[in-house]
């Protein structure tokens, strides 16, 4: 059985984005944020979610500054940038086009060719 974690690979950016589309949190928030709106069913690790906030904050697709978390935690918060909200529009359109072609193959019925 495959783990949770590999149905993930390749969608993490598109995760994160739209969950900093909210407003910014710091990388726990995101985390639960991602793990409770999926019923539990996406978990993002730590060892995944911090190098790619990394990429990320590099590639200009969100910032980060210092602040307070809810339990009084020195904590990097992170926000969308206006590129970030750019590049989160390009991983939404990637990522219809490659469920639509998922979903035609697995719904195919047909002859092969």
């Amino acid at each position: 059985m495959r783990k949770q974690t590999d149905q993930l690979q390749g969608t993490l950016d598109l995760l994160v984005l739209k969950t900093l589309e909210r407003g910014p949190m710091h990388g726990w928030g995101i985390t639960v944020h991602i793990e409770r709106v999926s019923d539990a069913m996406l978990r993002v690790e730590e060892g995944s979610l911090y190098p790619a906030l990394h990429r990320m904050e590099k590639e200009g697709w969100i910032a980060a500054s210092w602040g307070q978390s809810e339990n009084n935690r020195r904590a990097r918060f992170y926000r969308l940038t206006p590129r970030g909200r750019r590049q989160l529009e390009v991983e939404r359109e990637n990522w219809e086009r490659v469920t639509g072609a998922v979903a035609l193959i697995v719904n195919f019925s047909g002859n092969a060719i």
